[in-house]
């Protein structure tokens, strides 16, 4: 984690609204440092501040039509740094598109609804208790 006990937080979503509202709930609900993109190219630009998380919503095309679209941005990311955690974040309830986007290498993939926040909230949870344990257990392999 960076900045102390601060978890760094990007959120990508063309939906401006949306985006301000993920803001809010994370910001009253624990200690993050949040940095909010509208597109995915906005989010590569800013990837030298080192998030320790991503939320990156999977069409990104609402307000330009051109932008990347949340897959591309997601194959960029792990291109660029393949451990920073990505959360997909969609409309879409498609089993189809949940299970590309795991093999694209994301973390998990969450439907926007009225519960997508409460699911965020723990798997930031579970990916901390994971690196938590990896971290662990390199440790243990390192003396062995």
């Amino acid at each position: 984690m960076n900045n102390g006990n601060k978890i760094k937080l990007f959120l990508v979503d063309d939906d401006a609204v949306y985006l301000k509202l993920m803001e809010i709930e994370f910001l009253q609900h624990a200690d993050f440092d949040i940095e909010t993109y509208p597109t995915g190219e906005k989010c590569l630009e800013n990837l030298s501040h080192n998030p320790d998380i991503i939320i990156l919503d999977f069409y990104l095309d609402g307000v330009d039509k051109s932008a990347m679209n949340g897959m591309e941005t997601l194959d960029k990311i792990k291109a660029i740094n393949p451990n920073i955690p990505v959360v997909m974040l969609s409309s879409q309830d498609k089993i189809d598109i949940a299970i590309s986007c795991m093999h694209h290498g994301a973390f998990d993939y969450v439907v926007k609804s009225e519960t997508a926040f409460v699911r965020l909230q723990k798997i930031i949870t579970a990916i901390f208790e994971f690196k938590k344990i990896e971290k662990q257990l390199n440790w243990y392999m390192d003396r062995m």
